[in-house]
């Protein structure tokens, strides 16, 4: 695998969004990170995340470097440990390593501290590995609750980050079948834009990553980076809406 991943050398820099094509999401009116499960664009875009990184196809970070890909990576933080050569890859392949809890847990079921501790814990381990302090965050399973925003505050989240659809790429979801695609919405099988695209590190990624990037183009959609839609207050690169008089936009509930 090393010598595979020896040409992966310098960061990506992904296309990013036309003036007033999309609306950025707002911040949450309590202060807290605000959950998002989609961007609201006009273009037809859609935003690859993957979860978790117990397997390792190194065939995966070559075909993310050749179809220049942006994807984004929520990382449960025990798995770096011996493979950081590999998310090291993926990170210089253009995709940003963000938090996805030490060990997996049900957020919801954690006391304040044992929540408090799988968030900063992982942000401590990303950035010490990788050079950069998460600050989008996404709970194992969707669980969470108001003390999770809390603690992911204190921890240094902006976002809490969910998904609009899902491609069980290497098992089967509800109803869908080995590899099937479920919106959450339950709106059929097709891509709307802005959709959040959640799928997991698994055994043949690479195989199954070509297949749903050719579902994406079949529609006539394209892969955008998500942190490109996100303002920097939000933990993106996109910079912050000013008010009326010039001040940062009020905030608003973002669905």
């Amino acid at each position: 695998m090393r010598a595979q991943l020896t040409g992966v050398l310098s960061d990506q820099q992904w296309a990013k969004p036309k003036p007033g094509s999309w609306t950025p999401p707002k911040p949450a009116p309590d202060g807290l990170p605000p959950k998002i499960t989609r961007i609201a664009t006009q273009d037809k875009v859609v935003f690859l995340t993957i979860d978790d990184g117990y397997e390792y196809d190194a065939e995966f970070v070559n075909l993310v470097r050749k179809e220049r890909v942006p994807i984004l990576t929520f990382l449960t933080s025990r798995y770096v440990e011996g493979q950081g050569q590999y998310f090291w890859a993926l990170r210089n392949a253009g995709s940003q390593m963000e938090n996805h809890t030490v060990s997996h847990p049900n957020m919801a079921s954690l006391s304040p501290e044992g929540q408090r501790k799988e968030i900063c814990k992982a942000s401590d381990t990303i950035a010490e590995q990788y050079g950069r302090r998460p600050q989008i965050f996404r709970p194992p399973f969707g669980s969470m609750n108001e003390t999770t925003r809390q603690k992911a505050k204190e921890c240094g989240i902006k976002s809490i980050l969910l998904w609009s659809a899902e491609f069980y790429n290497g098992t089967t979801g509800p109803g869908v079948g080995f590899n099937g695609f479920a919106r959450g919405d339950g709106a059929g099988k097709n891509f709307r834009p802005g959709d959040i695209i959640l799928m997991h590190y698994r055994k043949g990624l690479a195989e199954q990553f070509q297949m749903i990037l050719g579902w994406i183009r079949q529609q006539g959609f394209r892969p955008a980076a998500v942190e490109n839609y996100l303002p920097k207050s939000l933990g993106g690169n996109a910079p912050d809406q000013p008010g009326p008089a010039g001040q940062t936009e009020q905030p608003a509930t973002v669905p």
